[in-house]
């Protein structure tokens, strides 16, 4: 399917006249029709556009000789042709603009008609917790009878079709977005709900997005390589409550849910991000929080290894009980988030508690592996110190009496190098027993990131070979962790969740923790050694 240039810029015009979001680059040259759009130069053919996209670590400009020989009919760039050294041959347009990313995920949308503009949609970002919040928002909706899709780090939920997302991902980029939101709306979807990473904000890749509200579960320590500082973080994520207040898309909607919904900010109030994002967005906003006073609040906590139970209290002045399969603390902050937010959508108090209670386990999140051992052990995404340290709180309330709590955790290579000390600190301090081991290395070396953790042990008296190990192959450290458990005992197997490969050098090799995790208990239970699961440490030596 083509879509004319001229046609695209002009959709765009139209869409965001009058307001204060983006508006598009003046262009008076020829006419030219596109297939698609993309900054791969793998996926470029004949009537393609090639965006020179700018980012940090890479710069797509010097690709562009590439992209004409291919076939490119368009560049789409931040340097004009005599900066780059372009001699334009017949045929091909060059449209620069002040931000490829910028201008990218609007072409986007437009090449899309625009489908945010036809959905309810709701954007969630946070350090930690916003896939689970995410989750269980899509399931209290779903359950409340509402036709909803889902796309975040984990999976997209088109209708009744769940399809996983590439390794790694994040947000995906602008026309994948945009793709998925179209496929929504010819599904007869009414409502969205977009995980919307730092990453995802800072480049663009829900620039273009109608958002109606916005959620922030926390800000806490993480990517503070990539965003240059804690301010930075911020920034990006603040992004998406400002989207809030740039103006009313000039194309009309459909759907009803959305004629009658305002837009609005779900902020928690315990959060140090609250007096910024609060300054950004006013009064338009919903609050929720466990100690301060807040719009949404929760009281009354009990905690189990199977549940959590407490006290939902709902302006105006609604008290609901609340039992849910969710546990741990923060668990119940992700659950306050979700529940101002569907209060926002017009879910009454039942509905709300009907929906928590109905929510399940979540793939990779707090989740349990039983092969018949006598002690618990949980798989959890946990790869931030605030994760990592909230994990071990709620495993502190699942430990029975002389119980202990055993961590496993690495920590990624080719980001923020900071976090390697920190969670290692906190797993000496908090943890019983700490197995420290790989996770995506990348291009890093695995000893210098495990010598820097066995440091952060040692700093808070972690004694090695006694209250700390490193073992470099992540499944031969599964097995040490469980064979470490007495009954009783919380292992903690942390950091990759739900993920699927995991990166040494620049190859992905195929991982699952539940998986390995499943083995390890297995062959613990049989009196065997532990299986060779592929990755290429399996045969390093156990270190300390």
């Amino acid at each position: 399917m083509e879509r004319s240039l001229k046609q695209l810029l002009s959709d765009w015009q139209t869409v965001v006249a009058g307001t204060n979001w983006p508006q598009p680059p003046l262009y008076n040259g020829p006419d030219v029709d596109l297939t698609h759009l993309t900054e791969k130069t793998s996926e470029v053919a004949p009537g393609a556009c090639f965006v020179a996209r700018m980012r940090t670590t890479s710069d797509g400009h010097p690709y562009i000789d590439q992209a004409i020989t291919q076939g490119a009919s368009m560049i789409l760039a931040q340097k004009s042709a005599a900066e780059v050294g372009i001699v334009l041959p017949p045929g091909v347009v060059y449209l620069l603009v002040e931000d490829t990313a910028v201008a990218l995920a609007w072409l986007s949308a437009a090449w899309e008609g625009f489908p945010s503009r036809q959905l309810l949609m709701i954007g969630i970002t946070g350090t930690d917790g916003k896939t689970t919040t995410a989750n269980i928002l899509f399931d209290m909706l779903t359950h409340a009878g509402l036709q909803v899709g889902l796309l975040s780090t984990v999976k997209a939920v088109v209708g009744q079709k769940a399809e996983p997302l590439a390794l790694h991902v994040t947000t995906p980029e602008a026309p994948v977005v945009q793709r998925y939101l179209r496929r929504m709306v010819d599904a007869g979807l009414t409502h969205c709900i977009l995980e919307s990473t730092s990453h995802g904000l800072a480049q663009q890749r829900v620039g273009a997005v109608d958002f109606d509200l916005a959620v922030i579960t926390n800000i806490t320590h993480e990517h503070l390589d990539y965003h240059g500082g804690y301010a930075g973080y911020v920034a990006a994520k603040t992004r998406l409550f400002a989207a809030l207040q740039l103006g009313e898309w000039q194309t009309p909607t459909e759907n009803v849910y959305k004629q009658v919904v305002a837009k609005t900010a779900v902020l928690n109030r315990d959060d140090d991000s609250y007096a910024a994002l609060s300054a950004v967005v006013g009064a338009d906003h919903s609050s929720y929080a466990l100690h301060n006073d807040a719009d949404v609040t929760a009281a009354e906590l009990h905690f189990s290894a199977a549940a959590t139970q407490f006290v939902l209290k709902l302006p105006p002045q609604d008290i609901v009980d609340i039992k849910a399969r969710l546990v741990g603390i923060f668990n119940v902050y992700n659950m306050l988030a979700a529940a101002a937010t569907a209060q926002l959508l017009g879910l009454t108090s039942p509905a709300i508690q009907a929906g928590l209670a109905a929510v399940s386990s979540i793939s990779g999140r707090m989740e349990r592996i039983d092969r018949g051992q006598d002690f618990l052990v949980i798989v959890d995404f946990a790869h931030t110190p605030n994760a990592l340290q909230k994990a071990i709180e709620a495993a502190r309330g699942m430990v029975a009496e002389n119980g202990r709590i055993i961590t496993l955790f690495g920590s990624a290579g080719k980001r923020d190098v900071e976090k390697r000390r920190l969670m290692a600190e906190i797993s000496a301090r908090e943890a019983d027993l700490t197995v420290l081991t790989a996770e995506d290395p990348r291009t890093e070396s695995l000893d210098d990131i495990l010598a820097v953790m066995r440091a952060g042990c040692r700093s808070q008296g972690g004694v090695a070979g006694e209250t700390f190990w490193s073992v470099a192959d992540r499944g031969r450290a599964i097995h040490f962790a469980c064979s470490l458990a007495r009954a009783n005992d919380v292992v903690l197997v942390c950091g990759k969740g739900h993920e699927q490969s995991m990166c040494f050098g620049t190859t992905e090799f195929p991982w699952d923790d539940r998986h390995a995790t499943r083995i390890a208990l297995d062959v613990i239970l049989a009196g065997q050694s532990m299986l060779d699961l592929g990755l290429p440490t399996f045969l390093f030596s156990f270190t300390v």
